[in-house]
């Protein structure tokens, strides 16, 4: 995944040699293949409604996208220069095919829920608009402990708002008006994709020798976050982790073009909706200490989350801790349904003590990352990637109660750093690296 941060490495050489293959379109196809195959499955075997009415829609989707990918391979294998083969071409399969495996599957679904079907929608949906309800009639999106003691006991789960304050935003249009389109899926997706484009122009922006590689890496970040199976079938039925990631991805692409500002402020409005984006911003920050930029990175990356958080703590702190704090550690009056069969939760269920190796586990992952940003934070847009890529990959195999969908984080992640590591700036002498430098006032390279 980091291929062209440093092609050195002999992954980097075998990732650089398979996602340039004919030009791209051999990795287009196996993707494409894969997931029209994964699709299918999910079409026959899934046990969850929401998910089986994906597969049936995205499954076309996919098979579509394979065959176009197939036609320009041949194409290309003709002539090498047409136009068929070509990165807008390629541009327009990923768009299309998103259109057909996320976005139709969401309008679907939410028509299909408008109508009285009851099955077209996943948990998050429903608590995300319950939040957005809450939040417009009563000043917070939380239900306090004994509002929740109080409900019967299968709906309990549904009581809780496991999110930052900022995601019950996504469920105000519900609040609202009771329609098809303020479904919250809807929002998701719309402020996925303007942060997507937004990425994208940011990262075009950036001139230089390397802009065609450039655009190509640019072009599987945005495969990575759209048309992988994991995230168009969690944005169609679920959703809430897209904006999310969307806007994480954000930030590190304006670290890489050199605005820390807002920088900041992406990776604050990400971890307003979700405390996936809190490892992420730390991270940041101390790549932005590399660059003299902390304060202007930090007022964005700290200060939308805190402004999020205090409304809603003054109006009920109880609420706030039991459904941010208590439930998603175990501690609520109902356990978390995220129960993915990965190391950590296998540890937790299956071994004396589980539960607490796995924290044991869980920490050292977190120790090994702190002392390696301390030691050697990074001076890059692309290092500052890779590190959060794989911490939250450690994380998400790590936590005892943890979701296979979160996978869309390292996923992402590691596949934008290529891209990032090929950005060059308008303006490089924007404001300098603080690298350190060897006894000879040589500057050392980065780690």
């Amino acid at each position: 995944m980091t291929a062209h941060a440093d092609p050195a490495t002999p992954v980097s050489r075998r990732w650089s040699a398979l996602d340039t293959a004919a030009g791209g379109l051999a990795l287009d196809l196996g993707l494409y293949t894969a997931a029209t195959i994964f699709a299918a499955i999910t079409a026959a075997t899934s046990t969850l409604p929401p998910h089986r009415a994906w597969g049936a829609v995205a499954t076309f989707g996919y098979a579509l996208a394979t065959l176009a990918a197939t036609a320009q391979l041949l194409a290309r294998r003709r002539a090498a220069g047409t136009p068929l083969a070509a990165l807008p071409a390629r541009w327009t399969v990923t768009g299309i095919t998103w259109a057909t495996t996320a976005l139709l599957p969401i309008v679907t679904q939410s028509l299909e829920r408008a109508g009285g079907r009851t099955d077209r929608a996943q948990e998050e949906v429903i608590v995300v608009e319950n939040a957005g309800t809450r939040l417009a009639e009563h000043g917070t999106p939380y239900l306090g402990p004994d509002a929740i003691a109080a409900l019967p006991p299968g709906e309990q789960l549904l009581g809780y708002t496991p999110y930052q304050p900022g995601m019950a935003l996504f469920g105000l249009p519900r609040a609202a008006v009771d329609a098809w389109w303020t479904d919250a899926r809807i929002w998701f997706a719309v402020v996925t994709a303007l942060t997507l484009i937004a990425l994208v122009a940011t990262l075009r922006a950036a001139g230089g020798p390397a802009a065609p590689r450039r655009d190509a890496a640019v072009l599987r970040a945005v495969q990575a976050a759209t048309v992988l199976p994991i995230c168009a079938l969690t944005l169609a039925t679920g959703g809430d982790d897209l904006p999310v990631l969307a806007l994480c991805l954000l930030a590190l692409a304006l670290a890489a073009a050199r605005h820390p500002g807002r920088a900041g402020l992406a990776i604050g409005a990400a971890g307003a909706l979700k405390l996936f984006a809190w490892p992420i911003a730390l991270v940041l920050l101390f790549w932005a200490a590399t660059r003299r930029a902390t304060l202007r990175t930090a007022l964005g990356a700290l200060g939308l989350p805190v402004l999020a958080l205090v409304p809603v703590l003054l109006v009920d702190r109880d609420a706030l801790v039991e459904n941010v704090l208590r439930f998603p550690l175990g501690h609520g009056m109902v356990t978390s349904p995220a129960q993915s069969p990965f190391p950590g939760h296998l540890i937790a269920e299956t071994l004396p003590a589980g539960r607490a190796i796995a924290a044991a586990l869980l920490v050292a992952a977190g120790l090994a990352i702190a002392v390696r940003l301390l030691r050697r934070p990074p001076r890059t847009a692309a290092t500052t990637t890779i590190i959060c890529g794989y911490g939250l990959l450690a994380a998400i195999l790590l936590m005892p109660s943890t979701r296979f969908g979160y996978l869309l984080y390292p996923a992402a992640l590691l596949v934008l750093a290529p891209a990032l590591a090929l950005t060059r700036p308008a303006d490089p002498t924007a404001f300098p690296a603080t690298a350190p430098r060897d006894a000879a006032g040589r500057r050392t390279p980065e780690g």
